[in-house]
Order: C-alpha cells, then sequence, then structure tokens
C-alpha cells in the first residue's frame, strides 16, 4: 500500500480524555473515530488490526473443535422474559421497541439466542456435544464509558456456546475453551493468566477470566508468579483426550491467581513472599460453565436411550476481540508510539523513501516495493512527500515492525538499512540481501 493511496489520519494532538496508552495512541495513529460516547468507527489501521486478530481467534476456536456461525445483533425481548434475565440485567442492556410495538434489545450477549437455536434443531443425546460461537457486535450500556474502545458501549466479542448431556462432558469443554485461549493470546504475543473469577449476571459453578498484566489495568490481581512464567508455545494439542486437557488446565490454573472478587487474603498470604504478586489486569476474556441455568428454563431438553429427556449442561465463552487490540498496545508500546507483534501488526515492513525528489531513489524504492509485494508480504510505502523524519515518526508510532531506509547515498552502493522496530538495531543489506531476510521475519 502507497501512503499517498492510503487513508491514515494521523494526529499530533489527541483529546485531554484519552488517559491511557492505548486510547491516546489508537487516536494519534489514526486507527479510530469517536462517533459518540463509548462508541467509534474504526479506520482502515485500525480495522485491519481488529481483522487480523478475528483470524486469529477464530483459527484456534476451529482448531478446538468449535463451529462458526452468524447471530443478529437485535434479539427478541421474548427469549430473556423467558430466561428470567430481561428485568434482572439492568440498565447496561439497550432496551428497543419497534413500529408493532415488539419488544427487542441489542445483545449484551447471546444465552438466550443460541438456546432457541438449540432446542429448534437438536432433539438426542446423540448429536452432543456441539459448541457453536460467533464473533459479533455487542452493546452495554455503560454509565461512564472511558478508555477508549477498553470500555466502550459498542465492542466486538467472540462468544462460544457449549452444550453436552453431562458434568464431565461439560467441564471438558470447558477446558478445551481454556486451553484454545491461552494458545490464541500466545498466538497474539500476549501473556494472559486465567484467573478464578466472579461469574456475575451470566451465573454458574465455574468461571475464569484471562487477564493482561498491565499498570493501566482496571482489575486488581493477586497471583503466584510462577503461573506468569507458564506458557504452552509450540506444544501440539489434542483436544479430543480429556485426559491431556485436563492436565494443561491443572498446570494453568493450581496456582494461586484470583481477582479482587474472589480475592482470598488468607491463601494469599499463606505464599511463599518471593511468589506473591498483587499489580493490575485487562481482562480479555471469560470462561463460565452454568450447567442447566438456560436449558431448564427454557426447555432445551435431549433424548436419552431409555426416552427419558434431560436438560443439557452449558457454558458459554467469550473473547473481546476489540478490547484485544487496546490489551496489545497497553503491553507493547514505548514512547515513540505502538509496537506490534509480527501477528497482528497492519503492515509487517514499511519502506521510508527520505529523498522522494530523486529519481534514482524513487526507482529503487518502486523496485523494492514490487518484489516485496510479489513474496506477499504486508508493505506501507511511505512514498509523501515530505522530511525523512516526519515519515520515520510514522513508522514509528503505527508501530510497523520492519522499517526499510533508502536513501541517495545507500542507492549508490545499492545498500538499504532494515530496521527493527522492537529493538531498534538496525543492518545495512544489499536488495537480495534484505529480501531473503524478510522471508524470514520474526
Amino acid at each position: 500500500m502507497r501512503l499517498t493511496k492510503y487513508f491514515l489520519p494521523v494526529a499530533k494532538e489527541v483529546p485531554a480524555e484519552a488517559k491511557i496508552a492505548s486510547h491516546r495512541l489508537m487516536l494519534r495513529a489514526g486507527m479510530i473515530k469517536q462517533a459518540s460516547a463509548g462508541i467509534y468507527s474504526w479506520l482502515p489501521l485500525g480495522f485491519r488490526v481488529l481483522k487480523k486478530i478475528e483470524t486469529i481467534v477464530e483459527e484456534e476456536q476451529v482448531k478446538a473443535g468449535h463451529i462458526p456461525m452468524l447471530m443478529p445483533t437485535i434479539q427478541p425481548a421474548e427469549l430473556w422474559k423467558e430466561s428470567g434475565r430481561y428485568e434482572d440485567y439492568g440498565k447496561e442492556m439497550l432496551r428497543i421497541r419497534d413500529r408493532q410495538e415488539r419488544d427487542l434489545l441489542y445483545g449484551p450477549t447471546n444465552e438466550e439466542q443460541i438456546t432457541d437455536i438449540f432446542r429448534a434443531h437438536i432433539s438426542s443425546y446423540k448429536e452432543l456435544p456441539k459448541t457453536l460461537f460467533h464473533i459479533q457486535w455487542k452493546f452495554r450500556d455503560e454509565m461512564r464509558p472511558r478508555f477508549g474502545i477498553m470500555r466502550g458501549r459498542e465492542f466486538y466479542m467472540k462468544d462460544g456456546y457449549s452444550f453436552d448431556i453431562d458434568k464431565d462432558s461439560a467441564i471438558h469443554s470447558y477446558n478445551r475453551h481454556l486451553v484454545s485461549y491461552l494458545k490464541t493470546y500466545e498466538r497474539l504475543g500476549l501473556k494472559a493468566i486465567p484467573m478464578r473469577a466472579d461469574t456475575g449476571p451470566i451465573g454458574g459453578d465455574y468461571s475464569h477470566e484471562f487477564l493482561v498484566l498491565a499498570e493501566t489495568g482496571e482489575s486488581n490481581v493477586f497471583y503466584d508468579r510462577t503461573v506468569a512464567e507458564l506458557s504452552l508455545g509450540a506444544e501440539d494439542i489434542n483436544y479430543e483426550d480429556p485426559e491431556s486437557i485436563q492436565g494443561i488446565v491443572n498446570q494453568f490454573t493450581k496456582y494461586y491467581a484470583r481477582t479482587e472478587e474472589t480475592h482470598d487474603k488468607k491463601m494469599f498470604e499463606d505464599l511463599n513472599v518471593d511468589l506473591r504478586q498483587a499489580g493490575k489486569g485487562i481482562e480479555v476474556g471469560q470462561i463460565f460453565y452454568f450447567g442447566t441455568k438456560y436449558s431448564k428454563t427454557m426447555n432445551a431438553r435431549v433424548n436419552l436411550p431409555d426416552g427419558s429427556k434431560v436438560p443439557v449442561e452449558m457454558g458459554s465463552h467469550g473473547i473481546g476481540v476489540s478490547r484485544l487490540v487496546g490489551a496489545i498496545i497497553e503491553a507493547n508500546h514505548d514512547e515513540k508510539g505502538i509496537v506490534w507483534p509480527l501477528s497482528v501488526a497492519p503492515f509487517k515492513i514499511g519502506i521510508v523513501n527520505v529523498k522522494q525528489s530523486d529519481k534514482e531513489t524513487s526507482d529503487f524504492c518502486e523496485k523494492l516495493y514490487t518484489a516485496i509485494n510479489n513474496m506477499g508480504l504486508e508493505v506501507l510505502y511511505d512514498d509523501r512527500e515530505e522530511r525523512a523524519g516526519i515519515k520515520f515518526n510514522t513508522m514509528d508510532l503505527i508501530g510497523v515492525p520492519w522499517r526499510i531506509t533508502v536513501g541517495p547515498r545507500g542507492v549508490e552502493v545499492g545498500k538499504v538499512e532494515l530496521t527493527s522496530r522492537k529493538s531498534s538495531e538496525s543492518v545495512e543489506y544489499s536488495l537480495e540481501q534484505v529480501l531473503n531476510r524478510l522471508q524470514s521475519l520474526d
């Protein structure tokens, strides 16, 4: 992409209400624009990152055996009245009435909708287990939306719903989600710790929140330092093996890790003082097992071999896709701007032409730009008639992981400079060498 053809409204100043790094940097980098309180337009750069995160989330869900679908944003109130949550949910739910005087709502979550779908189409235990998920916009009318997309009213979320014949199977579904979430966050370049959590309005007996450690986090967290050092890495996961999956879950949940709502001061103080850690965290996902809370109320039952019917065991499992954009920035930035992990960077490579008016330099840049595009790599070519310093600042601000600098003196000897955004280290290469290096980016 040529920057002269792209839409990148970079800003020098941001509104005073942007208090945290991710909000400031997303506004400065031209990733979002506020439409109204807690509601944002996603501009091209931000949208590229959002879609990359969505792709990774969906890929890991499918690997774990979950099935993608799509449900509407607007739901009939009757379903929520049937479950008993319509009045209980509170003012966070946006209630609507259409021209036919029917009560509707903008979905904050989809337990009722998916239970209605399940009961209409599945009636036998032979069709279980099933996990269905979608990635869709949600709305919760926060009293004080703040921190940009981190606590907005409209947000993009992956929510999945599991259906099982008994509790043991339901716990395996819960465990599959926990492990697939760990894999997802690692692919996004994040260290997310599963912490025992309160179930809130979703309900249920089991729940873990996934929190990214950050000074700007809204949640107080308390944990054993050991859990923050764990990693799945390249481990091959067999999601069909309950024992193996349970082993991974045990490994990541046996250490103390809790949010403020479930914090046990005595248990925490019983830890070795060197292992005790307290800080702030950003919630980026939560999973729930709630048994028959919805299936009993809404009559979602399946037939057993003896002809009897039982309510299915259920769970729900969410990842904040749009919130992850902010969380990644909070965990990966410096005084110059964003430092994207390669997996979600809007462009992996940036080309800076330090003298656009020099024909030989521009010709060299065109050759380099064409070669990189032909390699299938995402490249942003800053071909503006601007000073080199302005171009460098733009690349640093938007967080392009690798920058290639092309100038007249380098072109004379057939050299370019490749710079890592993360380490700031630069190496000179010939055209052929830099293309070879780009094939093994890390």
